[in-house]
């Protein structure tokens, strides 16, 4: 893959459906963990050679590699805070590098803060936005000039239902999401002309780790929201994120829901 080169035309041609990933190169941020790494599992499967992004988990990297790997795919981990911008930058240009030039790019990476917005710190609802909407326009930089240059291209972040809908005790959250969405729409219109897709996928309250720590009354009180009445689980919303990738070959600034009917 380094050093690899493809015309665009012929790019082009084969963009049209992206139903075999094979050759492609993906970057997923916040790969290592929940729905980043059902979403890497589901693009090595397709063919794709997956970037598996990592904040501080380096051994759940690993084990993610390990298992796509065993499954006759091919993964690399990469460390970076994609919150920062230079680490962000750095990314980019060491998948290049090491894999080739980003054909997909999954912002999945996330954090949430429980707190009310009265009593939320400047720390809380700075990371909030560096890690969830930030570090999608800080990745999309650094990803986006060799997508147009090549002439196609698809990126997807992962959103949320509070970018449609809000929840208590979760401002930076919430307005982190409905920016990723704002985000969505104007990467999606500035990159139409270059062949290159821009969608995001909503997941509504999965079973992952950031739900793992809720008491049972909170885990209550957001499924009693959910009219299909149950989590969704990461595989279920990795697959919506392939499905965009690979078959929505017509679509681009749209918001795919994953939420059970929340934001209906």
């Amino acid at each position: 893959m380094p050093g690899s080169t493809r015309s665009a035309g012929a790019h082009e041609e084969e963009d049209e459906t992206m139903d075999d990933l094979s050759g492609r190169v993906a970057l997923v941020s916040g790969g290592s963990r929940g729905i980043g790494a059902a979403i890497c599992s589901e693009l090595a499967a397709a063919g794709a050679v997956v970037a598996v992004n990592y904040r501080s988990s380096a051994a759940a990297a690993t084990q993610v590699c390990g298992d796509i790997q065993a499954a006759g795919g091919r993964a690399q981990a990469f460390a970076a805070d994609v919150g920062d911008p230079r680490q962000a930058a750095a990314l980019v240009a060491s998948v290049t590098e090491s894999l080739g030039s980003v054909d997909i790019l999954v912002h999945n990476a996330g954090l949430q803060h429980t707190a009310m917005a009265h009593k939320m710190s400047d720390q809380q609802w700075d990371e909030a936005l560096a890690v969830n909407l930030s570090a999608a326009f800080y990745l999309s930089r650094a990803a986006l000039p060799a997508m147009r240059a090549a002439g196609s291209g698809c990126v997807v972040f992962v959103a949320s239902a509070s970018g449609s809908v809000a929840q208590v005790g979760a401002a930076g959250y919430v307005a982190a999401k409905h920016g990723l969405i704002g985000l969505t729409k104007a990467l999606a219109l500035e990159s139409a002309n270059k062949g290159i897709r821009v969608n995001a996928v909503s997941p509504g309250i999965t079973d992952t780790d950031m739900v793992a720590d809720l008491d049972e009354r909170a885990k209550a009180g957001l499924l009693a929201r959910v009219p299909l009445g149950r989590m969704a689980s990461p595989e279920e919303v990795a697959a919506t994120v392939a499905w965009v990738i690979r078959g929505a070959s017509y679509s681009t600034g749209n918001v795919f829901h994953v939420s059970g009917g929340v934001a209906m």
